[in-house]
């Protein structure tokens, strides 16, 4: 991609009424925009690292027998009335009465949904167990939008949901999923801290939390030595042993339910069993906020510079930066390098616009790209590439003909 027929608008100012990190670099390496509180658009870099991030979490789901479909945001609220959610959710739902006259709203999660599809179609033990997922679009009227993709109204998440037989196959699915998880987050560069949580308003008997400690969140952690970590309840330090405890914050990532037959009982979603009884599917439901995701990125990856992307999720794994785009010698080799590097299968920026050398390494800094090629008269002088490797700030002279080799090593390791 060429950065000068790309759609990439920096800024060099920290947008105002901004505290979060992760809000203020997402704003100005161009990776979104605001609309109006609480509402983003994904700008094509921005776009580009959700897709990077939906591929992760598609990989880890299937790899463990999930299968993907998609569910509408558009949903009755009739549904929503069998299970009593109209009310427990009702301070975040979005409600309106279509031309119609039918009262609907915009999905703020899918439990309802899926469990009146598994109605129509899963009848007996035979079909049983089976997961499906989906990445779609929640909506919630949320009172207080904060940290910018953090908690906003309009995001991304990944919702699976397991149906089985018995409470034996809810917990082989849930530690399924939970293990899934661990590798997702991973990926994506993210240490994160697992906790025990209250089911609230999702129902079942057992549920956890997957964290990640930031400077900024909605969730307050006690950690003691050994890593055990508690969430906080009523304020106050935990009295649990293994102390002493240090409070963190932090944003969370994931929640995963064992749901039982909360949604099975109260939209008759029933199986028969070897016997010919009929019984009620087992369900649990596993979510992710994906966009969530890309500030928790953020938050944990950046210097004073600007972004910096772990290698699996980054909207480019190498930039080119020619310094003197008006160089015959400087663009022919800058050329040369793109085109070697896109069929080597690697995504690749060549910043060719007409901008100040330090326009140009200040922006690469802010959008974080792995690795960079400089190329200028200097190296052309000495028959040398320049290789910056963003995360930690070096450098590597290395021969001209060596370069897209040197590159390839680097983002496959």
């Amino acid at each position: 991609m060429l950065w000068s027929r790309y759609f990439i608008p920096t800024l060099k100012e920290i947008p105002a009424g901004t505290e979060a990190v992760s809000h203020q670099l997402s704003l100005r390496a161009g990776l979104v925009h605001m609309l109006t509180s609480g509402v983003y658009s994904y700008l094509p870099l921005g776009t580009r690292v959700l897709r990077k991030v939906e591929n992760i979490i598609r990989e880890e789901m299937d790899a463990i027998g999930c299968h993907e479909l998609l569910m509408p945001s558009l949903q009755p609220v009739e549904i929503w009335q069998k299970t009593g959610r109209d009310v427990t959710l009702k301070e975040v739902m979005i409600t309106f009465d279509d031309k119609k006259g039918r009262r609907m709203c915009l999905g703020p999660t899918h439990e309802e949904v899926i469990t009146d599809l598994a109605r129509h179609f899963i009848h007996s033990y035979r079909q049983l167990p089976v997961t499906l997922y989906q990445i779609q679009t929640k909506f919630r009227d949320e009172i207080r939008t904060r940290f910018g993709i953090v908690r906003a109204c309009e995001f991304l998440m990944k919702d699976a949901y397991s149906f089985d037989r018995d409470a034996a196959g809810l917990t082989k699915n849930y530690d399924l999923q939970h293990g899934a998880y661990l590798k997702i987050f991973k990926r994506c560069g993210l240490d994160v801290v697992t906790v025990e949580a209250d089911c609230g308003a999702m129902g079942g008997s057992v549920s956890h939390e997957f964290l990640v400690l930031t400077p900024i969140g909605e969730d307050v952690l006690w950690i003691n030595g050994s890593g055990r970590a508690v969430k906080e309840g009523d304020g106050r330090q935990p009295s649990a042993p293994g102390g002493p405890w240090e409070r963190k914050i932090a944003i969370e990532l994931g929640h995963i339910f064992q749901l039982g037959t909360k949604y099975s009982e109260a939209l008759g979603a029933l199986y028969l069993d070897e016997d010919g009884k009929q019984k009620p599917i087992i369900m649990g439901c596993y979510g992710i906020g994906v966009s969530r995701l890309i500030a928790a990125i953020i938050e944990t990856n950046c210097d004073q510079g600007g972004i910096i992307w772990p290698q699996e999720v980054a909207p480019f794994d190498v930039e080119i930066l020619p310094v003197q785009v008006h160089d015959a010698k400087s663009m022919a080799l800058a050329q040369k390098y793109y085109q070697e590097l896109s069929a080597a299968g690697l995504d690749v920026l060549l910043d060719d616009r007409d901008e100040s050398a330090g326009r140009k390494f200040n922006d690469a800094d802010l959008i974080g790209i792995p690795y960079c090629i400089v190329v200028g008269k200097r190296t052309l002088a000495l028959a040398q590439a320049e290789i910056k490797c963003r995360r930690t700030g070096k450098t590597e002279m290395v021969a001209q003909d060596s370069a897209v080799g040197t590159v390839l090593k680097l983002c496959r390791r």
